[in-house]
């Protein structure tokens, strides 16, 4: 909803409002007029055109300009028909004009419409009217000239605000918006066209003759394409680890297809990683999540597990410990091997290696969670992957992947 809108609701309050407030004042007034038949008449008018028009102030698309103008010169008309339909000596005895109060909301639709530029004009026209009805510069009637356009300047000033901030608020969530659509595309292609690069590279070498020739060009592909990720699609902020070019891509089970509805064991998704080298411990109960952030978990504990082969070895010991807690899952990977050298993220950070970035810690981040890293040189490494209970990351398809 328009922060402006509820302005618009006001102001056709305000307008049904006063005008029970002036033919209040006129049924008071009445034997005191000049010409009671003329005050009459114009508060029929006055009750006919708020009638017609309520509507026309119940959002910033039906009340144009030209209403605008013609709501004024209602008021302005009224404020200037005192002078003939009232006494001399009630108008020098401050008595308020036929429209009184209600002039303020013509101009109050101004100040909502155009600014406090537009409130400035049409308040000081309201001003000067009312200067001519009372010929002359009667304090209570400065008072009331000065109060309309303090306010009606003031509340177009907060319009133009509340504008502004409303436009600067839509195009953060643009950027928000496309800038996890870009994370998305970036981890898919790490977890699949990176990797399927290195493996070529990797081959081909080994190969030798033309099959070499097409590594070293699988090679230069993979460089182009993680600078362009890691230079237009992953802010730099981020620290990134990733598999070294030279590794094998491990064996992954298939796209598991569209994500069932409902919850889902996260046991059943980490059974497969567990082996002769990695032991997975958890409770005997199911330990249930929605589908898409069960299969997102078993995906970064994929990515994690795949660091422990590469940078400790394949046949390197890891542990998998699945704790259910009442609103939170926690899942850690632990490994027996040299740990994390200091530097080493920033290192891969410049090298443009996503495997922490967004195999891992995007993810988590997307499920509402957090990625820590626990690492002592020589005593192994410590991955804390906790997601709360209840939350699922946006799309019908995940497939697991590595880091």
């Amino acid at each position: 909803m328009s922060v402006e809108l509820p302005l618009w609701r006001a102001l056709t309050g305000y307008r049904i409002l006063t005008l029970v407030y002036v033919l209040g004042l006129s049924a008071v007034a009445y034997p005191r007029y000049a010409h009671p038949l003329g005050a009459a008449a114009y508060m029929a008018a006055l009750t006919l055109w708020t009638a017609l028009t309520w509507r026309r102030t119940t959002s910033p698309e039906r009340c144009t300009r030209q209403f605008l103008l013609a709501d004024l010169g209602f008021a302005v008309g009224g404020i200037l028909l005192t002078s003939v339909i009232d006494t001399h000596a009630r108008i020098m005895g401050g008595a308020p004009t036929l429209p009184s109060i209600w002039t303020a909301g013509a101009v109050l639709g101004f100040a909502i419409k155009g600014g406090w530029r537009w409130a400035a004009v049409a308040s000081s026209i309201v001003a000067v009217v009312n200067l001519v009805e009372r010929q002359e510069l009667a304090r209570d009637t400065v008072h009331n000239v000065v109060l309309v356009w303090v306010a009606s300047v003031a509340i177009g000033y907060v319009v133009e605000v509340a504008r502004a901030s409303e436009r600067t608020l839509a195009h953060a969530l643009q950027i928000e918006a496309a800038t996890r659509e870009r994370e998305r595309l970036a981890r898919d292609i790490h977890d699949g066209v990176l990797q399927v690069l290195a493996m070529v590279q990797r081959r081909g070498a080994a190969l030798g003759g033309e099959a070499a020739e097409l590594g070293r060009m699988a090679g230069e592909q993979e460089v182009a394409l993680r600078t362009l990720i890691a230079g237009g699609l992953v802010p730099r902020q981020r620290t990134v680890l990733d598999v070294p070019q030279d590794a094998a891509p491990a064996a992954r089970p298939a796209d598991p297809g569209p994500l069932p509805a409902g919850p889902c064991d996260l046991m059943v998704l980490l059974a497969p990683d567990a082996g002769a080298g990695v032991t997975l411990s958890g409770p005997g109960s199911p330990v249930e999540l929605p589908a898409a952030a069960a299969v997102e978990l078993a995906a970064a504990v994929s990515a994690a597990l795949d660091n422990v082969r590469v940078h400790v070895g394949a046949d390197a010991r890891a542990w998998i410990l699945v704790e259910d807690e009442p609103d939170a899952v926690l899942v850690t990977v632990r490994d027996e091997g040299p740990g994390i050298p200091e530097g080493r993220l920033a290192a891969a950070e410049r090298e443009g290696r996503l495997g922490v970035a967004l195999s891992i810690r995007g993810r988590l981040r997307e499920l509402g969670g957090s990625a820590e890293w626990l690492s002592v040189p020589g005593q192994g490494t410590e991955v804390e992957l906790k997601v709360p209970k209840g939350t699922a990351p946006e799309g019908g398809r995940r497939g697991r992947a590595r880091a």
